[in-house]
């Protein structure tokens, strides 16, 4: 919803219930375009009672609304709809994720968009999925009909982080809606724009019914506590810091409300002895420097063995050097600004606690000058060597451009090594024999685990966390049943229609009435 504005800026308002509405205290808030480091949008600001209205109006479209009862084939014609609609609109939308987020369009228009398609493609076949499951049955005569019926949650909260804004719009809304939820996103303050334009494509086409769908914008630490605390929210999801997770786990005890949380991550690569040097290369910059390392999963540890640290480090410092800073919308660039000055600080930091810890900076470290996009945050392709896994650039979560090559003698210690942190998120293993990649694999403390490749995300296959990475699934058959409640319906055979039991049938008919 544009509105009036002085600045001939766009200026975006709340929907809910099917309507676009400004926030009730008529607050708004800038949305930044990082490569120009200036506005580029004005989304309203909302607050608690913003919260409320959209609670009140997904309650009721739950409640007495007609998609918790729509028929399985028909979500799955509709989410098919959603998936059209992104797949017609990808120019636009990849356009608009590049400039509001910073990277590279490249990406944005081969990697994000169509990923987004096929999240929506996917659960719309999940959702043909009846909600019936039979108990089986033992080889004992039974006196009992039993299943499992599967039914909606009700009122789904949604918060997403700023990385990668319509990406996680899909994986969260899609199979809450596939399940006969309904939903309330709020996407991240930074990058709301590709969600905006997302709700307004739906809307336009008409495709859910009202209050099906409610989008609030606004700021984590009063839209997101308000809908973690919320009495009549069912459900609460998050992908975002181990922090912020912590405290929505904390709000949402108060009506004991489920909980899925994708949070931080710090996610090892191993290379083994045998690997293809030249695949471990690209691969691992790939690992660490898409999205500018602003990956919760990003593979920003590296475990190499000694013969090898020297020849890979090498490679890895010559192979990076090469990648191309600058304008988002050039289909050229390798590496974008990152979201904010405040996140290029950030980095800064970490970079400055690796030198004092005594790690070697073996490329980058610095803010990067860009022509036409100097007051753009750029930040330089950056790579540590001789990085003990002790020093926090090994253990806590940068989410910038940063790799740690970190040595080792033998494979139980890189396995060792890469488990001792917090994080369990994603990991990768490099080698040629596939069999050793995987009893590896098997090892490692992590959800996602590649082998000789990293970040492909699979729709059908679930994606979660172990350790303080958190909990739930946001993907395939897995996800699709964490926007579900599980309900044993027992039936019983022994009652007949006539009010008898069915032994009454064997009795003789003098004794059937004393029975």
């Amino acid at each position: 919803m544009e509105a009036n504005h002085t600045d001939d800026l766009p200026r975006y308002g709340l929907y809910i219930d099917g309507r676009w509405v400004d926030a009730a205290d008529g607050e708004i808030m800038p949305v930044n375009e990082p490569a120009r480091d200036a506005p580029m949008a004005y989304v309203a600001k909302g607050s608690p009672a913003d919260v409320e209205r959209a609670v009140q109006a997904a309650r009721k479209a739950f409640d007495r609304g007609p998609w918790p009862h729509t028929a399985p084939h028909e979500r799955a014609r509709v989410l098919h709809a959603i998936a059209d609609l992104i797949e017609a609109h990808a120019d636009e939308l990849a356009e608009l994720e590049s400039r509001n987020l910073g990277v590279p369009m490249r990406k944005s228009l081969f990697i994000d968009l169509p990923g987004a398609a096929e999240h929506w493609h996917t659960f719309a076949e999940i959702a043909r999925r009846h909600p019936y499951e039979p108990v089986p049955w033992t080889d004992m005569p039974s006196v009992s009909w039993n299943f499992i019926w599967r039914q909606p949650i009700g009122v789904c909260a949604q918060i997403a982080a700023w990385n990668y804004p319509l990406l996680f719009a899909s994986w969260k809304m899609a199979p809450a809606l596939a399940a006969g939820n309904v939903v309330i996103f709020k996407p991240a303050s930074y990058t709301p724009l590709t969600t905006i334009r997302l709700f307004e494509l739906i809307d336009q086409a008409g495709l859910l019914p009202r209050g099906t769908i409610n989008l609030v914008t606004g700021p984590g630490g009063s839209v997101g506590e308000a809908l973690a605390g919320h009495q009549l929210i069912d459900k609460i999801s998050i992908t975002g810091s181990t922090a912020s997770g912590r405290r929505v786990m904390q709000q949402a005890s108060t009506n004991v409300k489920r909980v899925s949380l994708e949070l931080g991550g710090k996610s090892p690569s191993i290379v083994m002895p045998d690997a293809d040097l030249d695949l471990v290369t690209d691969g691992l910059l790939f690992g660490v420097y898409l999205n500018g390392g602003q990956s919760c999963e990003a593979s920003a540890r590296c475990f190499v063995p000694r013969q090898l640290y020297d020849e890979l480090a090498g490679r890895l410092v010559a192979r990076a050097s090469q990648l191309r800073l600058g304008n988002p919308l050039d289909l050229e660039t390798d590496v974008g600004p990152m979201v904010s000055h405040e996140q290029l600080r950030t980095v800064m930091g970490y970079v400055e606690a690796g030198l004092h810890e005594g790690a070697t900076l073996a490329l980058g470290g610095k803010p990067a000058s860009v022509a036409g996009f100097e007051r753009a945050p750029f930040m330089q392709p950056t790579i540590f060597t001789n990085v003990r896994n002790d020093m926090r650039i090994a253990q806590e979560e940068i989410f910038g451009p940063v790799l740690a090559v970190i040595p080792y003698t033998s494979v139980t210690e890189a396995i060792e090594l890469a488990n001792n942190i917090e994080y369990g998120l994603g990991a990768a293993v490099w080698s040629r024999d596939i069999q050793a990649a995987v009893e590896v694999a098997k090892r490692i403390h992590a959800g996602t685990v590649w082998i000789n490749d990293y970040h492909l995300i699979i729709p059908h296959a679930g994606f979660t966390g172990f350790k303080q990475s958190g909990f739930g699934n946001e993907h395939g058959l897995l996800g699709y049943l964490d926007y579900t409640l599980p309900k044993h319906i027992h039936v019983d055979l022994m009652q007949r229609r006539d009010g008898r039991v069915w032994w009454d049938a064997l009795l003789p008919p003098d004794d059937a009435g004393s029975a």
